[in-house]
């Protein structure tokens, strides 16, 4: 069973910095994409970055240039460095997993950016 833990999320003003992280543990296959959504309240959850094994990334535009997605496929875990941060930045950040079919989402860590 695969399981994700997120840490990193926290206050900061805008402006500020912060950076997420996620470790997978369980059956992971050696193919696979992992990635952060996010999901402010009375919103529905949406992607902000997503990275395979292959090297692809994609990311949302309201982010891009502004975060950087990265991942250490032999540790299996995935980053997420926000920079610039913006007050509407601020929801429950999840990390994704999707491998051999299957997809896995962590608990949440709450962003909040103080305008």
């Amino acid at each position: 069973q695969v399981q994700l833990v997120e840490s990193g999320g926290g206050l900061v003003q805008a402006g500020g910095s912060l950076r997420l992280s996620c470790i997978a543990s369980g059956g992971i296959s050696r193919v696979n994409t992992m990635g952060w959504y996010r999901q402010a309240p009375g919103k529905q959850r949406e992607l902000v970055a997503i990275m395979a094994t292959s090297g692809y990334t994609n990311y949302a535009d309201s982010v891009r240039g502004r975060f950087t997605i990265s991942r250490d496929s032999a540790k299996n875990t995935v980053y997420l460095q926000m920079n610039s941060l913006k007050h509407e930045d601020t929801a429950v950040y999840y990390c994704k997993l999707n491998t051999a079919g299957l997809t896995s989402w962590g608990q949440g860590t709450q962003v909040t950016v103080s305008s």
